[in-house]
């Protein structure tokens, strides 16, 4: 079985199987190797499992080509090209038109296009309850999907955009909680579930989906 070693000064043995479904293993400077394969022979059902987990999420990254689908506010649309047209990136509602490079052109659109989706939303949910933020960074993160710093300046992850209008307003409403509560509290979620009864539902679709929103 493949795996990426690290030594360190740590006392025990650890496996960790990454995004791309690597197998990572952390060890004591001084274990050797018989008795990290052996542990590893011991977790193999428990690490293949793992393996094809993650593996079952895994999505290729897109090439721009015609016909290709992407994602926006959780609908499928395909793409053509288009030489003559003067944007990179062009919607019509039904299909995504492009000119030059896709990979570009869609984090261009989908940041400009977020923020006038998102920033109104995040308006209404803070002046209805009361929450006063300071500035919003709008940018692409790999892990997280919103955050709010300690004096309320709020961060949003434009790649979802891609994810239904109700997901949005899920993160919005998460983050702008922060404010009140900086934790993960029963107050925080009994507050979530106050600004958006029906959270629970935007909250699972983000834990399955997420990884779709990232294969740019």
């Amino acid at each position: 079985m493949d795996y990426q070693l690290i030594r360190s000064k740590r006392k025990t043995l650890s496996l960790q199987i990454n995004t791309k479904a690597e197998l990572i293993i952390r060890s004591p400077k001084n274990l050797s190797i018989k008795e990290i394969e052996s542990f590893v022979n011991d977790k193999s059902e428990w690490i293949k499992k793992k393996q094809r987990t993650i593996q079952s999420k895994i999505i290729p990254s897109p090439n721009y080509m015609e016909e290709e689908c992407f994602l926006y506010l959780g609908n499928q649309y395909p793409l053509i090209h288009n030489t003559n047209q003067t944007s990179s990136l062009h919607f019509d509602g039904k299909m995504f038109s492009l000119k030059g490079d896709g990979l570009s052109a869609f984090h261009t659109w989908y940041k400009t296009t977020f923020e006038k989706v998102a920033l109104p939303r995040l308006d209404y949910y803070a002046q209805l309850h009361q929450l006063n933020y300071q500035q919003v960074r709008i940018k692409a993160q790999k892990t997280l999907w919103g955050s709010c710093s300690a004096v309320n300046n709020i961060n949003l992850n434009y790649l979802l955009i891609q994810a239904p209008m109700s997901v949005i307003d899920y993160v919005i409403v998460h983050e702008l909680a922060h404010i009140k509560h900086k934790n993960h509290s029963k107050h925080f979620w009994s507050f979530v579930s106050q600004m958006l009864p029906n959270y629970k539902a935007s909250k699972c679709w983000l834990q399955e989906n997420g990884h779709k929103l990232k294969n740019l």
